[in-house]
């Protein structure tokens, strides 16, 4: 490996390529300044396809990483990989195989059975309406009958952690704390959902906020991005979540999906219940 080095790496579904991608992507952040190609093959279940694969792998070889269940289309993939010299690794395999020795039984090795229309599904759907109508305060009304309402003041990832959420299938609502806004009593007392404080640290904040006035080309003088009025916005929001005992998460060095694992926690353990 040379300074400058491109590297290819096939990935190849036959189904949506989620899988196989987010497997990939995990392990690919772990290597620092090393330059991949990525070449996407999706819903790859007939020969003819796999054989345009098999082209573009050759024409670009690299590591090949697979989720394929079809034994006929994976041997041809395998075959083809060995002829041309290039690595290749099924992604589930190992914990496929783990599942059969645990179970004692085999798979059923259905393609895109993760995807089945089930009642599951439609509950992601339904979750991912409810965080739309209730995104950024609104909808109250009925903001109630969430799982979990998210609270925070502006840029402190509450939408997207929401978003994320509804696609595990959560009814999520998030309510921003702006100056001189006022908590209903009937929503921040309300028995059944979840309430969970998102904060920052002030600078890392300042920072966001200020990008985002340069995004909306916003010139005025404004104490959106103002530090000192950062500050005491933050402080103002910890002494709510601090009234009202719920539980608080500092998004400042945190992924989307870190926060919303701990979310999840908390909700697992609210309800003694697990969620995966």
């Amino acid at each position: 490996m040379t300074p400058g080095d491109v590297f290819n790496l096939h990935l190849v579904s036959d189904s949506s390529g989620e899988t196989v991608t987010n497997i990939a992507r995990a392990c690919l952040v772990q290597y620092e300044n090393v330059q991949v190609t990525e070449h996407f093959w999706w819903l790859v279940r007939t020969t003819g396809e796999m054989n345009r694969v098999i082209e573009g792998i050759r024409s670009a070889p690299g590591l090949v990483v697979f989720t394929l269940l079809d034994k006929g289309v994976r041997d041809l993939l395998e075959q083809a990989c060995r002829e041309a010299r290039v690595p290749y690794v099924s992604a589930i395999d190992p914990v496929m195989q783990a599942f059969s020795r645990f179970f004692g039984r085999q798979g059923l090795s259905e393609i895109g059975k993760q995807h089945v229309l089930d009642d599951d599904y439609f509950r992601r759907i339904d979750a991912m309406h409810f965080a739309v109508q209730h995104d950024d305060g609104q909808s109250m009304s009925t903001m109630v009958n969430a799982d979990m309402i998210l609270v925070g003041v502006s840029r402190t990832s509450k939408t997207p952690t929401c978003m994320y959420l509804a696609n595990r299938g959560f009814k999520v609502a998030n309510i921003p704390l702006v100056p001189g806004f006022v908590m209903p009593d009937e929503i921040a007392n309300a028995p059944t959902p979840l309430f969970v404080g998102l904060t920052r640290e002030p600078k890392s904040l300042t920072d966001i906020r200020q990008s985002r006035l340069r995004i909306m080309n916003e010139e005025r003088a404004t104490g959106y991005a103002d530090l000192d009025i950062v500050r005491e916005e933050i402080a103002d929001a910890r002494r709510l979540f601090v009234k009202h005992n719920w539980p608080v998460i500092d998004v400042t060095r945190r992924s989307i999906e870190e926060t919303a694992a701990t979310i999840i926690q908390l909700y697992n353990q609210r309800h003694n219940t697990v969620h995966l």
